[in-house]
């Protein structure tokens, strides 16, 4: 009995990736790690109720959007562009590191993370809640609860969720147009 598969061709970190022959079935998070070598993306539960797993989808609009890996098939993906973990720092030419979002740099500055193991996908769901705040900015007095409401599904089993919280409450409050102050 053989495999079947079916080609597989998306862009991921800005980059064209494919074509590649998938088996069907075969779960986005395994993609990543055995046909890219991109392993910053983290099998948690398997269940999509972690969202260890999570990584960015881009819509041709612009629009940004969460999606679990280890519960989509890799074939969801075809035709999509997605950011992983490895795709969201600023790199060069030559693919060196230039300059971390600043997500990333307000997890590192309040030591957000202990193992790490969650932090791709609270970066994922960081970044996906900025861009929707640039889009529909809150009031300052509403960005707690929009904050508990982009996070609340991640898990961090080292407990860091305050300082994931304090970073993201960070990032939001020093981009401009994420909060929209009352008079």
């Amino acid at each position: 009995m053989s495999i079947e598969k079916r080609t597989l061709a998306l862009t991921i970190n800005g980059k064209a990736a494919g074509p590649f022959e998938v088996p069907v079935g075969m779960p986005m998070i395994d993609f990543l790690h055995e046909y890219l070598n991109l392993t910053g993306t983290h099998f948690g539960c398997g269940q999509g109720v972690c969202h260890a797993c999570t990584v960015v989808e881009r819509r041709p609009d612009g629009i940004t959007s969460e999606v679990r890996t280890c519960i989509f098939d890799a074939h969801f993906f075809h035709g999509k562009s997605i950011t992983t973990i490895e795709g969201h720092a600023n790199k060069d030419a030559d693919e060196s590191l230039q300059s971390l979002t600043p997500v990333q740099q307000a997890f590192i500055k309040h030591f957000a993370f202990q193992c790490g193991y969650c932090t791709a996908g609270f970066v994922a769901a960081a970044t996906v809640f900025i861009d929707r705040l640039q889009q529909a900015p809150v009031k300052r007095q509403d960005l707690e609860g929009a904050i508990e409401d982009a996070l609340n599904d991640h898990i961090c089993r080292c407990t860091g969720y305050v300082r994931y919280y304090e970073a993201v409450r960070e990032v939001a409050l020093n981009t401009p147009g994420c909060v929209v102050n009352e008079t």
